[in-house]
C-alpha cells in the first residue's frame, strides 16, 4: 500500500507562511460577525511582505474547505486567482461558528543516488539549476526531477533525509450566534482551542487562547502577533507571546483592526514513514474591534 502521507507541492508551500518563505501567507474575510439570514463571506487570500496587501503571490486554491458549524464540509463558491492574490465566497447558511482554511500533512527532503542529490517533494524543474521550465547553461547536466512520494525513493538511495510538515492555515467567521463544536481537535500538530471565541475580540479586553500539539497542551509555544496595516507604519508592530504550562497564550489588543497569529515548532516525532524530524505551523487571522 502506498503512504497515504503526499508530498508539498510548489502550489501548496505558502502553507508553511514562516517555514517556507519570508513573504507571511494569509486568508482575510470581508467580516468575521454576521447577523440575518442569506449571508456570505468573501475571502482574500495571498502570501506578501505587508500585512493584509497582495503584492507578492496569490495564494492556490486547490487545498482550501470550508466547514459548516456542524462539522460538515461547505462549498467554496466563485473562487478566482489573480496575479497577486485570491479570492472566494462561502455561503453561510447555517447559524454558528464555521471554520475556513488549509491543512498539509507531507513529507520534504532529498537523498542521494549514486552520488547525486534528488529533491523528495516540490515542482519538478526544467534540466539545470534554475527555476522550473529554466533551460540548462551550456554543458550542464540535466537534474534529476524531485519524486513525490516516500514510496518513489529506490533501494540504493543512500543520505535520506525526509522532514514531516504539517501546517493549517484557519479562520472562524461567525453567523448570529457564536458556537464551539468547530475547534474540536484532531489530535496532530498544532491546533487552536480558543477559550476566548476568535469572533469576539474587543480592543481593552485581553483573549486567551490555547494551543495544542497532538491534543495535548503546547507549553513554551512561540507565537507572533502581528496587526495589519503595515504599509502605513514604520515597524510591522510585531509581538511576541509565549503560551503558559496549559498551552494557553494570553493576548491583548491594542488597537482594532486584522491581526495575523502564527506559531511554529518543531520536534523529532514524525508519524510519516523514513522521516526522522518534523516541522508544525500554525497561522490564523482574527478580527479586534472597538468596544
Amino acid at each position: 500500500m502506498r503512504t497515504t502521507t503526499r508530498l508539498l507541492t510548489a502550489a501548496l508551500l505558502v502553507a508553511l507562511p514562516s517555514l517556507a518563505s519570508a513573504h507571511r501567507q494569509w486568508m482575510v474575510p470581508n467580516a468575521t460577525v454576521f447577523s440575518g439570514q442569506n449571508n456570505w463571506v468573501t475571502v482574500d487570500a495571498a502570501a506578501s511582505n505587508d500585512l493584509f496587501f497582495a503584492d507578492h503571490q496569490p495564494m492556490r486554491l486547490e487545498g482550501v474547505k470550508a466547514w459548516a458549524p456542524d462539522g460538515s464540509e461547505a462549498k467554496i463558491e466563485n473562487a478566482a486567482t489573480g496575479r497577486y492574490r485570491s479570492v472566494f465566497d462561502v455561503k453561510l447558511d447555517k447559524p454558528g461558528t464555521w471554520k475556513i482554511g488549509t491543512y498539509t500533512n507531507s513529507v520534504m527532503g532529498s537523498f542521494k543516488v549514486d552520488g547525486e542529490e534528488v529533491r523528495v517533494g516540490g515542482r519538478p524543474r526544467g534540466p539545470g539549476a534554475g527555476g522550473p521550465g529554466m533551460q540548462a547553461a551550456p554543458g550542464a547536466a540535466p537534474q534529476r526531477p524531485p519524486v513525490q512520494s516516500v514510496d518513489d525513493i529506490p533501494a540504493n538511495a543512500t543520505d535520506v533525509k525526509l522532514t514531516q510538515m504539517i501546517a493549517r492555515n484557519e479562520i472562524y467567521v461567525t453567523a448570529n450566534q457564536p458556537s464551539d463544536a468547530i475547534f474540536k481537535p484532531s489530535g496532530a500538530g498544532i491546533e487552536f482551542q480558543p477559550i476566548t471565541h476568535p469572533d469576539e475580540l474587543v480592543v481593552g479586553e485581553p483573549a486567551s487562547f490555547r494551543f495544542l500539539i497532538d491534543g495535548k497542551p503546547a507549553a513554551g509555544l512561540k507565537l507572533s502577533v502581528v496587526p495589519g496595516g503595515k504599509r502605513y507604519r514604520n515597524d510591522d508592530g510585531a509581538r511576541e507571546i509565549v503560551t503558559g504550562a496549559d498551552g494557553v497564550a494570553k493576548i491583548d489588543w491594542p488597537e482594532p483592526g486584522m491581526y495575523w497569529i502564527n506559531a511554529t515548532a518543531t520536534d523529532d516525532k514524525p508519524t510519516a514513514p523514513r522521516a526522522t524530524s518534523r516541522r508544525m505551523s500554525y497561522t490564523t487571522t482574527v478580527e479586534v474591534l472597538l468596544p
